[in-house]
């Protein structure tokens, strides 16, 4: 009779990143900003990748496939946020909510894989430079990219489905900005102890898979780097390794923080704090961090302003 009795839930409420009513509109603007900054650098990227012949190497189509997941990463988080900002209702049903987790999963796991990718790619570049142009052909590039993103789509499948055994009668609210996967466990009335220890399982194997992998390769290209006995050659080795170690470093550090961490873990504001960071500032910086330094995508961009806005701008 009491299960009888039960209303489930098919409308959630989002409680945002602050319960201030005078914090909204600011964090609107903030975040509009961050946005749009996030798709212009990410999209940015791509389009100099393809119009600039010179960047058709294994190196940057990584590095394009890697801008590509940032950006709907964000996109799957950010426009909803806008919304929940905006209605003071900050209803999202039960099918958004899943799609959304799952959108944004999806291009998690993909970057995960990418940047195991990236790393494969110095290591060949680095360590075989005469067999690098055979190493990485086109083909095998593109098996490689191909591979990561089928990862990336098919991972959260598996969450998602386990969703569908949850039932949500207890409350509606979810205490986060977006319908993320550890919060909905918190607000079910049907016991979640198995999707956590899927979930656990499958984020300890990725990352630890991954990172592994990566830490593995850069190990190699730190030796090779060492042995050469060019300062020149050390110096634009490390360049290039630099930026890709950077990014590898804040995406898995917030990554095992939010996944793979006891139970213990922080309070609900770190929380929100720790899938802020991965979800809006990675994406955002990420394209700033490949880009700045280098010296091959400023020398398209400078390319692209020169055809497109022609002597209006004076560039060196």
């Amino acid at each position: 009779m009491m299960e009888a009795n039960k209303t489930q839930v098919t409308e959630f409420v989002l409680t945002g990143l602050t319960d201030r009513p005078g914090m909204q509109f600011p964090l609107f603007l903030v975040f509009l900003v961050i946005y749009l900054t996030t798709m212009v650098g990410n999209l940015g990227l791509i389009f100099l990748i393809w119009k600039d012949p010179h960047l058709h190497t294994p190196m940057y189509l990584f590095l394009g496939s890697l801008a590509f997941a940032d950006a709907c990463s964000s996109s799957s988080v950010t426009p909803r946020m806008f919304v929940s900002i905006l209605d003071k209702s900050q209803v999202i049903s039960l099918f958004e909510c899943m799609a959304q987790y799952y959108f944004f999963g999806s291009s998690a796991t993909t970057e995960c894989f990418l940047l195991v990718v990236m790393a494969y790619d110095r290591y060949a570049a680095i360590c075989n430079p005469l067999l690098y142009p055979v190493v990485m052909s086109n083909r095998l590039c593109t098996w490689l990219i191909s591979v990561s993103y089928a990862i990336g789509f098919l991972h959260p499948v598996i969450h998602v489905g386990l969703l569908f055994r949850l039932t949500f009668c207890r409350s509606n609210i979810i205490p986060h900005f977006y319908c993320e996967i550890l919060s909905l466990y918190t607000i079910s009335c049907t016991d979640p102890s198995l999707n956590a220890l899927v979930i656990f399982i499958f984020a300890a194997c990725i990352q630890a898979f991954t990172f592994t992998t990566i830490m593995g390769s850069y190990t190699r290209v730190l030796f090779a780097i060492l042995r050469k006995k060019s300062e020149k050659g050390r110096s634009r080795a490390f360049s290039t390794c630099s930026a890709h170690l950077l990014s590898v470093s804040l995406f898995y550090g917030t990554l095992f923080f939010m996944y793979v961490r006891p139970g213990s873990g922080p309070d609900q504001y770190q929380d929100k704090m720790y899938s802020l960071f991965y979800t809006v500032i990675i994406p955002l910086l990420n394209p700033f961090i490949y880009s700045l330094r280098n010296k091959e995508v400023l020398g398209a961009l400078r390319k692209v302003i020169k055809k497109y806005l022609g002597k209006a701008f004076i560039i060196p």
